[in-house]
């Protein structure tokens, strides 16, 4: 006989562990009065932050187990997750903005549109954009501007919106679409190949201690334009990403290597005093330039024939004493390219000291009132035909414009050959005299002619061309039955040219074609078509005394002395 049971309620295991839990607190344990003393304390505030932390779990358990037995509440559930993300890609897709956590030229383009994804590009393209040109240790950095580099903004913010949903846990980074001009990044590269370009090192020399001592060659390195070019065009997006390229560079040997075959002439020409004198010929100045033996040592390099100059050290030195040199006039400079052929000679003959000539650039002369070409020739010491060559298709029968500007040629012009440095002759063509120094001293001092009024002399700093004891000169002036502009000049030297293949110079007697002498053969007056005339036995004298590169000052009022020499040849009072 079966035994019929009611079916007990069922209850869910978390009634049932609430159950225990509430039959715990109630047991208390019994306590005897003489096992332990009884202590009266203040009652204690329950610790509130367990409790509700444990209730928040004890619910989050039971809504999970809810979720997981009842299906209807799973499904709800997954319902209204998957609403949320539709809503959430919604926010995205439909407005077309970009998903969170891509990245572009660094900046973090999530939650943008594409618009201002493009806004945001471009403004970091054009204001904090910086590339890193990299040789090895050494560092220069570039626009992409001034490297040829354009980007498209809008592609790659468009590049950057098809990631999708590829950035939300680790991030993308979308590299920048970028075009590339050729030749603007060719032109900075070759802009930068002087800049950038290490000469190979021929063997050198230097001092340890009281020793000289050889270095050997060292390769150098050149920018290699075409390689670097196509390494940029093949990874310009990367580069630009990553603002680094790195420049190849093609090595170049040295031509010597080996410092010993010329160890003992350097040490020869190194333990010596060397002195280098600048000099300008114009204001008959000299500047004198000392170094230290380390200095002079650092010049000096082996060459294939033997002990040469390192020119690329050596020019440095140039370019300082001509700073120096503007200081006191922005004109003046040091030729390099002379001055390296000096110092070079210097070297290979031992010699311990050199002559540097200092030169002057080309400037602009403002017209004044009353000025002709003839006048502005006279007041800068420059003969006419050469202001009418350094200003080609100018009318100088017009009336020049107060203020306008005339190009004046370089005072060099005048002064071609190298100059003597210890000669100088002076003219004072308004006393008509002529006073030559050796050494700063008086050699010889006389009357002379200069150029009359229609054919005049022309003042300025000159220096002797040529010798030749008879030469032939002439003038329109004088043609006749005796032929045409035909006389003989004794002791004839060059000094500045009239007009191409026409030569003023110092002379003595001027033998006409009619037998006669010019101005009687007589000096004091002006006389002559331009040249200097001297008394034939003077003139013999500073022939024979003058060698060709000795500077010749003509002044006169229109053009001031420019030496101390000729200072002193007024303040003195000669020929008045």
């Amino acid at each position: 006989m079966d035994i019929y049971q009611p079916e007990r309620p069922r209850r869910g295991r978390a009634r049932e562990r609430y159950a225990a839990r509430q039959q715990r607190k109630m047991a208390v344990p019994v306590v005897s009065v003489a096992e332990k003393p009884v202590t009266t304390r203040a009652p204690q505030p329950p610790a509130r932050l367990p409790v509700l932390i444990g209730r928040i779990q004890i619910t989050l358990r039971d809504f999970f187990w809810h979720l997981r037995t009842n299906r209807v509440l799973s499904f709800a559930a997954m319902g209204i997750v998957a609403a949320l993300i539709l809503l959430w890609l919604g926010s995205y897709v439909l407005p077309g903005r970009i998903f969170p956590n891509v990245w572009a030229l660094g900046a973090n383009l999530g939650d943008l549109t594409v618009d201002e994804a493009v806004a945001l590009l471009q403004d970091r393209w054009a204001n904090d954009i910086t590339i890193s040109l990299y040789d090895e240790d050494r560092l220069w950095t570039a626009t992409p501007y001034q490297l040829g580099l354009t980007l498209d903004a809008r592609a790659t913010a468009e590049a950057a919106r098809a990631v999708g949903l590829g950035g939300i846990m680790l991030g993308y980074t979308v590299l920048p679409t970028v075009a590339v001009d050729e030749l603007a990044s060719q032109n900075y590269f070759l802009d930068l190949t002087e800049r950038s370009k290490i000469l190979p090192y021929n063997a050198g020399y230097r001092w340890e201690g009281e020793r000289l001592v050889g270095v050997a060659g060292a390769d150098g390195r050149f920018l290699d334009i075409a390689q670097t070019m196509h390494s940029l065009q093949e990874n310009v997006a990367y580069i630009v990403d990553q603002r680094r390229l790195d420049l190849i560079m093609t090595p170049m040997p040295p031509d010597v290597r080996d410092p010993n075959p010329y160890l003992e002439q350097a040490r020869a020409f190194a333990s010596q005093q060397f002195i280098m004198r600048g000099y300008d010929p114009f204001l008959d100045e000299s500047v004198a330039w000392t170094t230290d033996r380390d200095t002079l040592t650092s010049w000096l390099e082996a060459g294939e024939d033997g002990l040469s100059l390192r020119e690329d050290i050596f020019a440095s030195f140039v370019d300082a004493q001509t700073q120096m040199l503007r200081q006191a006039d922005d004109l003046r400079y040091l030729e390099p390219v002379e001055t390296i052929e000096k110092m070079r000679d210097a070297i290979n003959t031992g010699v311990n000291e050199v002559y540097l000539r200092i030169r002057y650039r080309s400037a602009y002369y403002t017209v004044q009132a009353g000025d002709t070409g003839y006048r502005i020739a006279a007041r800068n010491g420059i003969p006419f035909y050469q202001l009418q060559v350094a200003n080609p298709g100018r009318d100088w029968d017009q009336n020049l414009s107060v203020g306008e500007q005339v190009t004046l040629p370089s005072r060099d012009i005048t002064v071609p050959l190298d100059p003597i440095p210890n000669k100088r002759i002076v003219v004072n063509i308004d006393t008509q005299y002529m006073v030559a120094y050796e050494n700063g001293e008086i050699v010889f001092n006389w009357d002379i002619s200069s150029g009359m009024e229609r054919a005049p002399t022309s003042p300025g700093i000159y220096q002797i061309l040529n010798h030749d004891p008879v030469a032939s000169g002439g003038s329109y002036e004088l043609c006749g039955a005796y032929g045409c502009s035909q006389w003989q000049m004794y002791w004839f030297m060059g000094i500045y040219e009239v007009y191409p293949g026409l030569v003023n110079g110092f002379h003595g007697g001027v033998l006409l074609p009619n037998g006669a002498y010019l101005g009687g053969n007589q000096v004091g007056r002006p006389y002559t078509y331009g040249c200097i005339m001297a008394l034939n036995e003077e003139a013999e004298l500073l022939y024979n005394w003058a060698d060709d590169g000795t500077i010749v000052e003509i002044i006169d009022s229109s053009f001031e002395p420019q030496s101390q020499l000729a200072k002193q040849m007024l303040e003195e009072g000669w020929g008045v």
